[in-house]
């Protein structure tokens, strides 16, 4: 398969800096050379520029570097766009506002081929806050609620080509969500499983039924991995720690289920933080996550081919 790697150095929407650090971490922890091992041709498209902000005013005077989002935004999502033409884009964050611009360019190049997107969203937060509903003022909290189409961004965000239906999302691993998202979530009809699910039922028969209907609707499914997805323990390198994330073990497993599936057309990897981390320990496992989405395997088992990227 052809990858395409495509840096966004992105930190305006975090409530810390150092994520700009995070794409140079995972190049560093051998993403390229793992992917080439695995047999996949790896194109480097280098760094996303931004583009020139433009002076905005909002409302929620809590909002904090709305210009250079929404900048950042506009480029992301050219360039994803442009990525996904004829290869399988993976992207390195960043925080997760780069999301905004990903899963709109990626949207974008999946109605021109007349095939559904769906969004596999593994993070602690929904992030489906509205510039009118955070508090913190943190965009890295908008960007799932801008790319479903939710009210509120236009004027301020770059126009939608092709909203994501919230019916095709799925969070999984929520353990820190806000009133406000909360009620979003249910009124936009995101398909949420929290922790809690995750300890009743187990992750595998959560995911399976997603990626039923993503083949059911014959879809193009995009995958956006927070850090914050992971338990701390294990993935310290991230400025928004929320204790109870996915183990390890967990987390190969969707890793795993998720190749097994052929289903995977893009990849976000977002906010790692390589200032926050323990010897690259953070930046080497979600490398190797990344190795276990594309193939690699402990043992041999029948899979479907990666119908999804081209």
């Amino acid at each position: 398969m052809r990858c395409r790697i495509v840096g966004a150095p992105v930190q305006d929407g975090a409530g810390r800096m150092g994520c700009e650090m995070g794409p140079s971490a995972l190049r560093t922890a051998g993403l390229v050379s793992v992917l080439s091992e695995l047999g996949h041709e790896v194109e480097d498209w280098g760094a996303v520029q931004k583009a020139v902000a433009r002076p905005v005013i909002h409302g929620n005077l809590a909002l904090k570097a709305l210009p250079e989002i929404a900048a950042w935004t506009t480029a992301i999502a050219e360039t994803a766009y442009e990525a996904s033409l004829d290869a399988m884009p993976i992207f390195l964050g960043g925080d997760h506002s780069i999301s905004a611009g990903t899963v709109s360019g990626v949207a974008r190049r999946a109605a021109e081929r007349g095939r559904p997107l769906f969004v596999l969203w593994l993070d602690a937060h929904p992030d489906f806050h509205t510039l009118d509903t955070t508090a913190s003022g943190n965009l890295h909290g908008v960007p799932l609620a801008y790319a479903s189409g939710r009210h509120g961004f236009q004027g301020y965000f770059p126009d939608l080509a092709t909203p994501v239906d919230p019916a095709r999302i799925c969070a999984i691993g929520l353990r820190s969500v806000d009133p406000a998202e909360r009620h979003a979530l249910g009124e936009a009809g995101v398909t949420v499983h929290d922790m809690r699910a995750i300890d009743e039922h187990g992750i595998a028969p959560l995911l399976r039924a997603f990626l039923a209907a993503v083949e059911k609707e014959n879809g193009l499914l995009h995958v956006s991995l927070d850090v914050d997805f992971l338990d701390p323990s294990i993935a310290p390198a991230v400025g928004t720690t929320v204790p109870g994330g996915a183990t390890f073990r967990e987390a190969h497993l969707v890793m795993e289920m998720l190749s097994d599936s052929g289903l995977v057309s893009s990849l976000d990897l977002v906010e790692l933080n390589p200032f926050l981390d323990e010897r690259g320990r953070t930046a080497t496992l979600m490398v190797d996550l990344t190795a276990s989405l594309m193939g690699r395997r402990i043992m041999d088992r029948p899979t479907r081919s990666h119908s999804g990227s081209i």
